[in-house]
């Protein structure tokens, strides 16, 4: 059985590789893994490391470890029936309870798929050839700045392939009263006493997520100096590359920005501040303005940086408590961003570049139906909802 395990190496960083059997590194894994660390966040290498794990666990369980590079169409259909089938050679008549989400079996097929076409580029190992044998696949419609991006050429589609149950075509988004019930399940405040009361530093991030459309490593890896007060002009968030942040957290693609916002979000920012540092001086801890932002308050480690965890663990206990949608992930809080800003008529490149895409045409794969959907703009309340976010002038500033 082959392992993903967690490594440490002398630099500091943690890191993930593959383990086979024997407890000895799998050469080939390691080897794509580490063409690609500099430029992928640590969730990323967990995961690809996490699918080839199971991969590899696969071909030694079919004694097909030392043929890896000699693998077709067969296998990779019996590495996705063995994951459905409980990551068993022997299948079974009754369903399995624990079966992995079409997401989570098109995600280690894709690190699959990814891992051989590179060693096809690279020591012109044939599996990807094999797997890729198809017709190339019909390049979808594009808007009138496809020439802009370079994505456009059609591609051989996979042999092998993960039959989906639900159309993808839009984004998974937050009604405007769903996106308040999590805030509220967060923290409130009393007006009798002008305190708050539950975890104000979780509301303040489902607030940042739902106000500036971040992704959450983004948010994670933010210091207290990066969300920068008006003081008589408009507050602002500078996202700032870091490859040092305590918990790991990174900006995709290492790409700066700085996103503004509403004096709401001002306004529960300094109280926050002000909730930390009183807790810090009750934990006789420092903070200067280099300090991570979302930390730990309540349990040890004080004051160490808020992880991905710790979030999804905040997630779960919203979800068991009916709020949200049953399926919410604080991806859900970028989706809605972008969604109301167009609804409310802000321009494609504007919500681009606030969003932080490459390309505008990114933008439009992802949220082009939304300026179609007139339906939609008559039946909610979007407008109304996207008052208190909008900014007068400009929006975002690269």
């Amino acid at each position: 059985m082959a392992y993903c395990q967690v490594v440490r190496p002398p630099d500091g960083r943690r890191t993930w590789t593959v383990l086979d059997r024997c407890y000895r590194t799998v050469a080939p894994v390691e080897e794509w893994l580490e063409a690609h660390r500099a430029e992928w966040s640590p969730n990323t290498v967990r995961s690809y490391a996490t699918a080839l794990g199971q991969w590899w666990t696969l071909l030694e369980e079919r004694g097909e470890a030392e043929a890896w590079a000699e693998v077709g169409v067969p296998a990779v259909t019996a590495f996705l029936s063995w994951l459905r089938n409980g990551r068993k050679v022997q299948f079974e008549a009754m369903p399995q309870e624990d079966r992995p989400s079409d997401d989570t079996l098109e995600a280690r097929l894709g690190a699959v798929i990814s891992f051989y076409r590179w060693q096809a580029a690279v020591h012109d190992v044939p599996v990807a050839r094999r797997l890729l044998k198809g017709a190339p696949r019909r390049a979808p419609a594009r808007g009138l700045l496809s020439h802009l991006d370079a994505r456009t050429a059609p591609a051989p589609s996979a042999l092998v392939r993960v039959r989906r149950t639900r159309r993808r075509d839009r984004p998974p988004i937050l009604l405007p009263q769903q996106v308040q019930a999590i805030m509220d399940g967060c923290a409130i405040h009393d007006g009798s006493t002008g305190e708050w009361v539950g975890n104000l530093r979780d509301r303040l991030l489902f607030a940042l997520l739902a106000e500036t459309g971040m992704r959450l490593g983004e948010a994670l890896g933010m210091r207290i100096c990066d969300l920068v007060m008006g003081r008589g002009g408009t507050p602002y968030v500078e996202v700032v590359p870091r490859e040092d942040n305590p918990n790991q957290a990174r900006v995709k693609m290492m790409r700066a920005r700085r996103v503004y916002v509403g004096t709401d979000l001002e306004r529960l920012y300094a109280d926050y501040l002000t909730h930390l540092a009183c807790r810090a001086a009750e934990l006789g801890l420092a903070v200067t303005a280099e300090h991570s932002l979302f930390v730990n308050l309540d349990r040890p480690p004080f004051l160490a940086a808020l992880s991905e965890g710790t979030v999804r663990d905040k997630v779960s206990t919203l979800k068991r408590k009916g709020v949200g949608p049953a399926a919410w992930t604080p991806h859900w809080f970028r989706h809605t961003h972008a969604t109301a800003l167009l609804l409310d008529g802000t321009p494609d490149w504007v919500v681009s570049r606030r969003l932080g895409h490459a390309h505008v045409q990114t933008t439009l794969d992802l949220y082009g139906w939304v300026s179609e959907d007139e339906a939609l703009r008559a039946a909610a309340n979007w407008k109304q909802y996207t008052q208190e976010w909008r900014v007068h002038g400009t929006a975002e500033r690269a």
